[in-house]
């Protein structure tokens, strides 16, 4: 991933960490649904963490969390909010989706939340992902789908990018999206959206493998 989008990220990171959740009731119900697939065995990964918050909040209903996202800032502040909170079963790194290294069929949960549309390729992105969980495993997504109500973004979005107001960023719908997932093998277990132009939140299950 371009090192633009991590000096982005670093440069509001603690604005990002002070901003209240825009949708609470939303976030509350994207919590429950997620921790309702958790079980404590579990080895899970979230990719694009931000500063945290989720991660720690999932923290006591599975067994062990890897945190990761570009942005070094960011990681710091996850970090200290772990410590704060003396949470030990979520590790937190700085690492892009490119240059992470896991195993395959090792992890039963990858979280990608606020983030498919931050990549420059998405499909490479799931394809990864379909990789490393377990047969039956869960990728659970949190996705701006600006394809469906915003397709002038498409226009706009380089340009913002390119004077470094704007972290990259890719329009697509909310169908295309589905459509990734299941190509890459994954089958949609869950699907919801708040309301038109909202982001879609859906839970892929990675089919059994013959």
């Amino acid at each position: 991933m371009p090192n633009a989008s991590a000096k982005f990220w670093d440069k509001i990171a603690e604005r990002y960490s002070r901003q209240p959740i825009a949708d609470e009731a939303s976030y509350q119900k994207k919590l429950q649904v997620t921790q309702k697939y958790f079980q404590p065995h579990m080895e899970v990964l979230e990719l694009g963490c931000g500063t945290g918050t989720t991660a720690l909040i999932h923290s006591p209903y599975v067994k062990q969390i890897r945190a990761i996202d570009l942005s070094p800032k960011m990681i710091e502040i996850a970090r200290g909010k772990a410590q704060a909170k003396n949470i030990s079963n979520v590790t937190f790194e700085a690492v892009s989706i490119d240059e992470l290294s896991v195993a395959d069929r090792t992890l039963d949960a990858v979280l990608g939340l606020s983030l498919l549309h931050l990549l420059e390729n998405k499909e490479e992105a799931i394809a990864k992902v379909y990789r490393m969980l377990k047969p039956g495993g869960i990728f659970v997504t949190n996705t701006a789908c600006l394809g469906d109500t915003m397709k002038w973004f498409k226009l706009v979005a380089p340009i913002g990018k390119f004077f470094g107001f704007m972290p990259l960023v890719k329009v697509f719908t909310a169908q295309e999206l589905e459509n990734s997932l299941t190509q890459s093998g994954f089958a949609i277990d869950y699907r919801w959206q708040p309301s038109k132009g909202k982001a879609v939140f859906m839970v892929a299950k990675k089919v059994e493998e013959e």
